[in-house]
């Protein structure tokens, strides 16, 4: 192989470590029979929640996973394979694919890594589960909420009490 190619691939791997040590959440999947039109549509949903997907050569992905210190991801990078990277959001692409391959039979989740660790298939399903980012802060906040809400209840319960007995 030239010295061209090889300065490219490494680049490549580079990049891709890169992106691996950046992520807060990383899916891989087997895309192998989807549509152009669903492949399409997949990559829409995924831009729009600020997730980046691309198709990858395993080798640079293997490569890659090994420099970021990624151990035991050889095995998931058989057969076709592409990638979801998310920064900011860690449910975001784990929920996007696992809701599209309830509609898409030929897209099959592989695994992925988590806040630096590598998750399970089931681990990344399960993940899928849980609400977004938008629902898990609203959550929060209905649970900070709480307590004034009610210390407010008391109070107005305590006053509505005193003008029915005066």
């Amino acid at each position: 192989m030239s010295e061209v190619i090889i300065a490219k691939k490494q680049e490549q791997v580079n990049l891709v470590t890169e992106q691996f040590k950046n992520a807060a959440s990383v899916v891989v999947v087997d895309y192998l029979g989807l549509t152009v039109e669903q492949v399409t549509d997949l990559r829409n949903q995924l831009r729009e929640a600020g997730v980046q997907f691309a198709v990858v050569k395993n080798s640079i992905l293997s490569r890659a996973a090994q420099a970021a210190g990624l151990e035991g991801m050889d095995d998931i990078f058989k057969g076709p394979s592409a990638v979801a990277f998310s920064n900011e959001d860690v449910v975001a692409p784990a929920k996007i694919l696992a809701d599209f391959a309830k509609k898409a039979d030929a897209l099959e989740i592989k695994a992925g890594v988590v806040e630096g660790k590598v998750s399970s298939k089931e681990a990344i399903e399960e993940l899928a589960k849980l609400p977004n980012r938008e629902g898990l802060l609203s959550m929060l906040l209905s649970v900070l909420q709480a307590p004034v809400r009610n210390t407010a209840l008391a109070f107005k319960a305590v006053a509505d009490q005193k003008e029915t007995a005066a």
